[in-house]
């Protein structure tokens, strides 16, 4: 059973950036993809960005698209999000996900198998 645990949530200016990590337990890190969703206030969860096993391939939302970078730490069982040039929109509670072992990133952005409790990030105007 794989255990996710999220921080780095937080209050910050628009335009300002934030590092969300997810640190992962019960599991071979290096065998599932990895990634973060969000869930926006009234709004349903959506997919933010995914990495694979080895950590060098990603794919994100076309909303976060060169502005936020995710990352994984095999060495660290890690993931990361780093935000920049936030907005407002971007108000949401983040979630980690992870996949099953060996799959692909899109059968992770389908159906994530694990998920974290979750961490607030504020973007004010």
């Amino acid at each position: 059973q794989v255990q996710l645990g999220e921080s780095g949530g937080g209050l910050v200016q628009a335009g300002g950036s934030l590092r969300l990590s997810c640190a992962a337990s019960g599991g071979t890190f290096s065998r599932f993809p990895m990634g973060w969703f969000r869930q926006p206030p009234g709004k349903e969860r959506e997919f933010v960005a995914a990495v694979s096993r080895n950590g060098e391939d990603t794919f994100y939302a076309d909303s976060v698209k060169g502005r936020f970078t995710i990352s994984k730490d095999n060495a660290k069982n890690t993931v990361y999000l780093q935000m920049n040039d936030l907005k407002p929109e971007d108000t949401a509670v983040y979630y980690c996900a992870a996949g099953s072992t060996f799959e692909t990133i899109l059968m992770l952005v389908r159906a994530p198998r694990y998920w974290g409790q979750g961490t607030q990030v504020t973007v004010s105007s």
